[in-house]
């Protein structure tokens, strides 16, 4: 999820909750814990969450990658109205960052040390794709980056809007309400913030995975809120193999959606241009990727971020 609110930056200091060792998690937080466990543990009997990438079932070719990044890059799966944001599908220029990509993890009382590790090892090798895959410098770093990725708990998140607002001087409600009142079905949230004198360039983006995912659901959410922050604003049902389908048949970062980021960082295309405008250059990018009557087997082709499916936590 990516809009482009109306806020402006700079951010300022953001203060990181301390670990508490006796930290009891609430009725609700640990409800949730409880649902999102059995979510994962379904998802997996069912063949979904792959990490493998794809495969021979699902091929694709520059023909595809055309198609799939035109419908991802270029439309926003929500807009805000009246003070929320609502899920509508809606064409949109292209957008990413002109700055490099520094991402910070804040973590709730609620995140345990060997959490908190484990986190940042996922998302310091997921940045290292990120990068290698688009060209942009994307790294890690301590404090507060210029995308901030909260980690909380139920009540932790519903307690975010003054930090929301000390981040982003003039956030509006909106953005603040889809944070602070996310529904249980929204397993995680990215939304990214432009300037009014570069609508189309991103400066600022926040981030939320609930710390009561257990692992993959929660690796799954650093790679797709992530990726999407760079620019892949949109879900399509039609995107395979990719992450950026809401059928959860992949968990992690695919081949496509590695050369998605290719396409939206290549040099000859520009944030502001229309669908119309950028079609005929992302067709030529792509066929460069993908030669005609090359149908890519995605298999073997992932980064080392790849791991089995995992039941830990289960």
């Amino acid at each position: 999820m990516a809009p482009t609110p109306d806020v402006v930056d700079p951010a300022v200091r953001t203060p990181v909750p301390e670990q508490r060792a006796d930290y009891v998690p609430s009725a609700d937080s640990a409800a949730l814990a409880l649902r999102y466990s059995r979510v994962e543990r379904d998802l997996i009997n069912r063949g979904l969450l792959r990490t493998d990438g794809g495969g021979p079932d699902a091929p694709f070719d520059s023909r595809v990658l055309t198609e799939n990044f035109l419908r991802i890059a270029l439309f926003d799966e929500f807009v805000p109205i009246s003070n929320r944001i609502v899920a509508r599908e809606t064409a949109s220029p292209l957008r990413r960052w002109n700055d490099g990509m520094e991402i910070g993890l804040h973590f709730g009382a609620s995140v345990n040390d060997e959490k908190r590790r484990r986190d940042r090892a996922s998302v310091e090798a997921l940045a290292k794709r990120l990068a290698d895959a688009s060209g942009h410098p994307v790294t890690t770093v301590e404090g507060k980056g210029n995308m901030t990725v909260f980690v909380v708990d139920e009540d932790e998140r519903r307690a975010l809007g003054p930090a929301l607002r000390e981040l982003v001087p003039g956030l509006s409600d909106s953005v603040v309400n889809a944070v602070t009142e996310m529904p249980p079905t929204t397993f995680c949230m990215m939304i990214a913030f432009s300037t009014d004198d570069q609508p189309y360039v991103y400066r600022r983006a926040i981030g939320v995975i609930r710390a009561e995912h257990p692992p993959l659901l929660r690796r799954s959410c650093f790679h797709e809120e992530i990726a999407q922050g760079m620019g892949l604003a949109n879900d399509s049902p039609e995107a395979r193999p990719s992450i950026f389908n809401d059928d959860e048949e992949f968990a992690l970062l695919t081949r496509q959606d590695e050369l998605m980021l290719t396409i939206l960082y290549d040099s000859r295309l520009q944030p502001g241009m229309t669908a119309t405008q950028a079609q005929p250059l992302i067709r030529m990018i792509a066929e460069e990727l993908l030669p005609p009557a090359t149908v890519l087997d995605a298999s073997n082709t992932l980064g080392s971020d790849d791991t089995p499916p995992t039941t830990e936590g289960l």
